[in-house]
């Protein structure tokens, strides 16, 4: 597992943000970590079909969105299936935590570049899209906090490991 870096308590709007998202994707990796695949893709909450392994594709399916589709205008494929156009949650059989958190870094890493490469006022370029990379950021930071809540709950429902 990556060592979470907490997130800059000074610095430029920049290094804020990026600071505080990459804060929260390492509490994502963080908050599955150990769990196995048996665990992961339970849903100890019964009202829902919320899992960890359905939250770590959900969020990598939003980086992706947000970031190289939205922002970037990225010719890649769409993460979500026809059926789910926005939702991402669900799992496919030969899915595994392992390949999941994987693939949620690689994803991040791309985000980060992409963020990298470009000044907090610069627009999206994908189509029909009005928001700059500030709101971009923002959102993921609401997004991924949010989502890291669900894991909270989900996680101490599975194996009462709680805490950041």
């Amino acid at each position: 597992m990556d060592e979470r870096v907490r997130p800059p308590e000074s610095g430029d709007e920049r290094t804020i943000l990026s600071g505080m998202l990459d804060f929260l994707r390492q509490t994502v990796v963080h908050k599955v970590s150990g769990l196995t695949d048996e665990q992961a893709f339970a849903r100890p909450i019964g009202t829902t079909e919320l899992g960890p392994a359905s939250l770590v594709k959900h969020l990598t399916g939003t980086e992706r969105f947000w970031f190289a589709i939205d922002f970037a205008a990225e010719d890649i494929e769409w993460p979500w299936p026809d059926e789910d156009p926005h939702g991402g949650f669900a799992l496919d059989p030969t899915d595994t935590l392992a390949d999941l958190v994987a693939v949620y870094q690689t994803e991040c890493v791309r985000s980060r570049a992409i963020t990298a490469a470009h000044p907090l006022d610069a627009p999206a370029r994908g189509a029909g899209m009005t928001f700059n990379l500030r709101y971009a950021l923002t959102h993921m930071i609401e997004e991924t906090a949010r989502h890291l809540g669900h894991l909270d709950l989900i996680r101490e429902a599975t194996d009462g490991q709680r805490g950041q």
